[in-house]
């Protein structure tokens, strides 16, 4: 079974939308470790609202913190400390998606980031949202993990930009995953299609 951690270059960059289509593309279990504001809407609530199979289990997060901030910032104004050492993967015989929270060196306390909760076999895929910058993001961030010998694909989000995409596949060599175009709406049906879409090569991993 795939372990596959979905990180971002950046926050906003698309990572929940890209975990509601892989989830559904394997059919797999949800999980995000760490939720940090929009408790009422949680990242856990929109993909199970996204997905359409019935297989797929929601699990609970490790740690849900009040303020849209990053977690370390949020923990601290909850009076929680974050102990990656409770960051414990739910049990389950499925393929299991993890979405981390921002990017990758966010921090969750004074020592570790969600870098230290990527377990060795989890496979990566880096969402990379098309900005003026995001070239610069994704470098550092598939170099980060391919320096630390993570198995790693990408994702891009956003209507094509050619010179962007080839000169980050070039410079890396990483595994393409895809694209999610521009969409004017976000829904069940957009999900299903890029699942469809990614299926074959997600499963390939």
């Amino acid at each position: 079974m795939q372990k596959i951690f979905v990180a971002g270059i950046s926050t906003g960059v698309g990572k929940t939308l890209a975990s509601a289509i892989i989830t559904e593309a394997l059919k797999a279990d949800y999980w995000k470790p760490v939720q940090s504001g929009d408790l009422d809407n949680t990242d856990s609530d929109t993909v199970r609202n996204l997905i359409s199979n019935d297989r797929t289990v929601i699990h609970p997060s490790s740690y849900e913190l009040n303020a849209a901030m990053s977690p370390h910032a949020a923990a601290d104004i909850d009076g929680v400390l974050i102990d990656r050492f409770h960051i414990n993967e739910p049990a389950t015989e499925n393929h299991l998606v993890i979405e981390g929270a921002g990017g990758l060196l966010v921090p969750l306390n004074n020592e570790d980031t969600m870098f230290d909760i990527i377990m060795p076999e989890y496979k990566v895929v880096v969402v990379s949202k098309h900005y003026l910058g995001s070239i610069n993001h994704t470098l550092l961030t598939i170099g980060w993990l391919q320096n630390k010998g993570y198995d790693v694909s990408v994702l891009f989000n956003g209507n094509e930009n050619r010179h962007t995409e080839n000169i980050i596949l070039h410079k890396t060599g990483v595994s393409l995953i895809g694209r999610i175009e521009d969409e004017s709406r976000i829904d069940k049906e957009v999900v299903a299609k890029y699942a469809g879409k990614f299926k074959h090569i997600l499963e390939s991993l």
